[in-house]
């Protein structure tokens, strides 16, 4: 997809505090340090739009970006390694379900993961709770570049035996499967 415009809207906590427009939304869901806002930046060809950080659980906030007035991008709050005081982490997943649960106009989720990092309870349970709404999901399994050939083909058959669903594999370092996930977004909101 031609990015023509990417611009950051609003970060939010509430349902209340969300963006009133009513573009199709693609929400971005994935363990800390996965390399999430890497991803959305690679996707939108900007390099901070997404705030990226070497510490993991950077992202707090839902946060709202509208990419050629057409679409939204929702970076939601990373899980798992985030090094954030758990009563803050006790409040991301209402946040997170609430989203996922009441936003109407939500098309599908990407749920960003390490290739290197075999997939959790936490991976599953969402896959399946994603699939119970009905919301379309497709799995992007980042870092890609930092495995040789073999070991990538290793670690994919793994997420195929552990989970259901639509791998693309990616790098943000060179823009492999960048292309495969656009078309899978245009699926999503083309529905």
């Amino acid at each position: 997809m031609k990015i023509v415009s990417a611009e950051f809207i609003k970060s939010a906590v509430h349902e209340g505090d969300f963006p009133k427009e009513r573009l199709p939304e693609v929400a971005f869901v994935g363990r800390s340090n996965s390399g999430k806002s890497s991803l959305i930046n690679t996707l939108v060809n900007r390099k901070g739009l997404a705030k990226t950080s070497s510490t993991p659980g950077r992202t707090r906030l839902v946060n709202f970006f509208r990419i050629n007035n057409k679409l939204t991008f929702v970076d939601l709050p990373g899980y798992g390694y985030a090094k954030v005081p758990g009563s803050m982490k006790s409040e991301w997943q209402p946040m997170i379900e609430g989203y996922l649960t009441d936003r109407d106009n939500l098309k599908g989720v990407v749920l960003i993961m390490d290739i290197r990092r075999p997939p959790e309870e936490e991976e599953e349970l969402l896959i399946e709770f994603l699939n119970s709404l009905g919301i379309i999901s497709v799995v992007a399994l980042t870092k890609i570049d930092k495995l040789s050939g073999n070991e990538r083909t290793r670690q994919l058959r793994l997420f195929e035996k552990s989970l259901k669903g639509i791998f693309v594999p990616f790098s943000a370092i060179t823009g492999e499967g960048k292309d495969v996930l656009w078309r899978a977004i245009r699926e999503m909101v083309e529905g």
